[in-house]
């Protein structure tokens, strides 16, 4: 069975230049996990949109999240009874750093519940929303593998990654 890999932008969701919207628009094994505000982000609403996705996408997921989104994923792994196949989490802001000024509802305290599938973060030295110690200590309470992929910003449209052909090879690397 194909996998099906559910992108799960962050906060403001992810604008034509990121490299989750070009990954989705150059595979359709990659479908975007929409949600009803990406400026007002409520955690309980953006759970709910995940869980409704994973259950329609079925066990051979691979969930590509992004900023917000990794904390979507540790507060839905937390609470979900579905399985999926794996998650790489790119770029996970300290909510309670500088995050914490875009008013994101319900997503603080992230969980710190291993997940329990097999998932690889990937982090930046020069996040502006986190940092390496906070990034590293997320993967560590997550059960994650770690790359730290160096100066690349908060890994988005404005990192100058195109489609991010390190990424890809990241995400090919979870799930060999």
């Amino acid at each position: 069975m194909d996998d099906t890999f559910l992108i799960i932008p962050g906060y403001g969701g992810s604008g034509p230049a990121h490299w989750q919207s070009r990954w989705q628009q150059a595979d359709p094994r990659f479908r975007r996990v929409e949600q009803r505000d990406w400026w007002r982000p409520v955690c309980s609403e953006w759970v709910a949109a995940l869980e409704q996705a994973v259950a329609a996408s079925g066990p051979h997921t691979v969930l590509v999240a992004h900023s917000l989104g990794c904390g979507l994923v540790a507060h839905w792994a937390a609470q979900t009874r579905l399985t999926i196949r794996a998650a790489m989490l790119v770029a996970p802001p300290d909510p309670e750093g500088p995050a914490a000024q875009l008013g994101i509802d319900g997503f603080v305290p992230v969980p710190d519940l291993p997940l329990a599938f097999p998932s690889l973060l990937v982090a930046s030295s020069n996040d502006p929303f986190s940092s390496l110690e906070h990034a590293h200590g997320a993967a560590q309470r997550w059960g994650s593998r770690w790359a730290n992929i160096g100066a690349a910003g908060h890994i988005n449209g404005d990192s100058g990654l195109d489609d991010w052909p390190q990424g890809r090879a990241l995400l090919q690397s979870l799930l060999d």
